[in-house]
C-alpha cells in the first residue's frame, strides 16, 4: 500500500489520476500536520463568531436569494443538513468511479487549506471513502458551474451524512450501512460544513484534470498514427524537415516535427519513392505539424488552468482566521475551467477532422494507388468503406459537441446568481469528444495497417514495425469482408491500455 500526504498545495495531475484509478485500499492519503492546525484555527474562528451573534452568510443565514434570513443558533446544524438535502437535485446517469474519486480528492484538497471552516472529522471521512473504495452515486447533470457544483457535490455530501447511495464492492447501497461496515460514523454537520462541502469547482476540476491526462495520450497517438498513414500512402517526408518548423517556431509545431522525425526514420517505403512524380501531398498529410501542433496549445492552456485550480480554495464565504475576517467572494465560479475545456474540445475536434481526412485518402484509389476501400476484390467486398463512414459520423458529432458551453449563461436564484460558467457541461462534452477521438484513431489504425500490407515487401520506418506487429497480433489482414466493429474494439483496447504508445516509445524513446 502506498501512502500520500497532502498539504493543500502538492496535488498534481499525475497524482489525481493515480488516486482516481487506484484500487480499494491501494493508496492511503494522510494530511500534513500544518494543514490540520490551519483547519482547526479556521473552525475555531467560525465558532467564535457564532457566539458573538454576527450574521455570516451561509453559517447563520439562508442561502442564495435567502441570504437575508437570519437563523437561530439552535438550528445551525439543521440548516446545513437541509442545505444538502435540498440541493440533491441531480439527474441523469451517475459519474463513473474515477471521476467521483477525483471529485472527492479535489474537494479535500480545497478544504484542508484552512479557509473553509469545516470540521476535521468531515474531511477524514472523505479520505476513508477514498481508501475503502466507497463511491457516492453522483448524477452527471444539474450543475451550472457557479455557485460551485452545488447539486453534484450535494449528492457526494448526502453520502457522507449517511443518507445517500454509494457503490461499494460492486453493489449500490445506502451509505449509512457502508460507513458502519468500515467501523466509522456518518458526519454530523455543524456550522459551515454543508456549505463548504458543496460550494466549489471540484466536479469541474475533476472532469478537466482527468480529461487532461487522457488528452495528453491522444496527442502522442495522433502523431504516431499519422506517421503510419504517411508511410501507408507513400507520403512525402519533406514537409517534416526541421528547417521548416524553425521558421514558424510554435512550441507544438516543433514538438510534432520532432516526433515525426523520430517516427519516420529509416524507411524502406520512403526510399522507394524518392524520385516519384508527386510534388505535394494534401494538407491532411503535409500540414500535420502545423495542425497537430496548434491543437497541442489547447491542451497546454487547460493543463495550466487545472494545475492552478487543483490547489486553490474555491468555496464561499472564505475564512481568514489570521486576519480575523470572513469574506464573501466568487472563487466558486468555474469560468477559467469552462473556457479552457471548451478550447480543448475544439482542439480535439480538429484532431478528429484531420484524422477523418487521412482515412479518406487511404480509401481513395485515385490518390493512394491502393485498392478501393483497401480490399482486394472490391465490389464483391465493400472493404473499409463504412469504417470510414463511422469516422465521418464521429468527426461530425464532435463538431456540435465542441460548441462552447462557456458562452452560455442562465440566471437562477431570483437573478442573484445571474452569470454562470456551465463548466460541468463543458467537461461532460469534452469527455464525449475524447472517446470519439479514440474511436477515430482506432479506425485510422485499422485502415493504415491494411494499407501497409499492400506496400509489402517494402517495410515502413523501423520505429513503426513494432506497432505493426502489435496490431497484427490482435487484428489480422483483411482478406474479405467481416464484422469490422470487432477489429475496431480490439484496437481501441490497445489505445485504452496505452500499449500502442509504449511499444513505439520502446523504439523511439520518449516522444513529446
Amino acid at each position: 500500500m502506498k501512502t500520500i500526504e497532502l498539504n493543500g498545495k502538492n496535488l498534481t495531475l499525475d497524482l489525481m489520476h493515480e488516486i482516481a484509478f487506484a484500487s480499494d485500499k491501494g493508496i492511503k492519503i494522510t494530511l500534513h500536520k500544518d494543514v490540520i492546525v490551519k483547519m482547526q484555527k479556521s473552525r475555531d474562528y467560525v465558532l467564535k463568531l457564532i457566539k458573538e451573534k454576527k450574521a455570516i452568510y451561509g453559517i447563520n443565514t439562508g442561502f442564495g436569494a435567502l441570504s437575508n434570513k437570519q437563523i437561530d443558533d439552535n438550528d445551525l446544524g439543521e440548516l446545513q443538513v437541509n442545505l444538502i438535502r435540498s440541493h440533491c437535485t441531480g439527474v441523469g446517469k451517475p459519474f463513473e468511479r474515477a471521476i467521483v474519486r477525483a471529485i472527492i480528492l479535489s474537494r479535500v484538497n480545497c478544504l484542508i487549506q484552512g479557509h473553509s471552516g469545516i470540521s476535521l472529522e468531515t474531511v477524514e471521512l472523505m479520505l476513508d471513502f477514498l481508501y475503502y473504495g466507497i463511491t457516492p452515486v453522483i448524477p452527471e447533470k444539474g450543475s451550472v458551474g457557479a455557485s460551485g457544483d452545488l447539486a453534484p457535490l450535494a449528492h457526494m455530501s448526502l453520502a457522507l451524512i449517511g443518507e445517500g447511495e454509494v457503490e461499494y464492492q460492486g453493489k449500490q447501497l445506502i451509505s449509512h450501512f457502508v460507513i458502519d461496515l468500515i467501523g466509522k460514523k456518518p458526519v454530523v454537520l455543524g456550522p459551515k460544513d454543508g456549505l463548504a462541502l458543496i460550494n466549489g469547482t471540484s466536479v469541474m476540476v475533476a472532469l478537466a484534470g482527468l480529461a487532461c491526462y487522457k488528452a495528453q495520450k491522444l496527442l502522442k497517438l495522433a502523431d504516431i498514427i499519422s506517421a503510419v498513414t504517411i508511410e501507408a500512402i507513400k507520403g512525402s517526408h519533406a514537409p517534416f524537415n526541421p528547417l521548416i518548423a524553425k521558421l514558424k517556431p510554435h512550441p507544438g509545431q516543433l514538438e510534432v516535427t520532432n516526433n515525426l522525425q523520430k517516427l519516420l526514420k529509416d524507411s524502406e517505403i520512403k526510399d522507394s519513392h524518392i524520385d516519384c512524380g508527386k510534388v505535394q501531398d494534401p494538407y491532411s498529410i503535409r500540414c500535420i505539424p502545423q495542425v497537430h501542433g496548434a491543437i497541442r496549445q489547447t491542451f497546454v492552456q487547460l493543463k495550466s488552468v487545472v494545475e492552478i485550480e487543483l490547489n486553490s480554495v474555491t468555496d464561499n464565504p472564505l475564512i481568514f482566521a489570521e486576519e480575523k475576517e470572513i469574506i464573501s467572494g466568487g472563487n466558486f465560479h468555474g469560468e477559467a475551467l469552462a473556457l479552457a475545456m471548451d478550447y480543448l474540445s475544439m482542439g480535439l475536434t480538429e484532431l478528429c477532422n484531420i484524422c477523418e481526412r487521412r482515412i479518406e485518402k487511404l480509401m481513395n484509389p485515385v490518390f493512394s494507388d491502393l485498392p478501393p476501400f483497401l480490399t482486394k476484390n472490391s465490389g464483391l467486398n465493400s472493404g473499409l468503406m463504412i469504417a470510414h463512414v463511422t469516422a465521418a459520423a464521429l468527426a461530425s458529432e464532435n463538431k456540435y459537441l465542441s460548441h462552447p458551453a462557456s458562452i452560455d449563461s442562465i440566471p437562477t436564484s431570483t437573478d442573484k446568481e445571474d452569470h454562470v460558467s456551465m463548466g460541468v457541461t463543458a467537461g461532460r462534452k469534452l469527455w464525449e469528444i475524447i472517446q470519439n477521438a479514440k474511436y477515430c484513431f482506432a479506425i485510422e489504425l485499422l485502415c493504415n495497417m491494411q494499407a501497409l500490407d499492400f506496400q509489402k515487401p517494402l517495410k515502413p520506418a523501423k520505429a513503426l514495425m513494432p506497432l505493426y506487429d502489435l496490431i497484427r497480433e490482435h487484428v489480422t489482414f483483411i482478406e474479405k469482408d467481416r464484422a469490422f466493429y470487432k477489429d475496431i474494439q480490439k484496437i481501441l483496447n490497445l489505445i485504452e491500455t496505452n500499449e500502442i504508445i509504449d511499444c513505439v516509445e520502446n523504439s523511439t524513446g520518449k516522444l513529446h
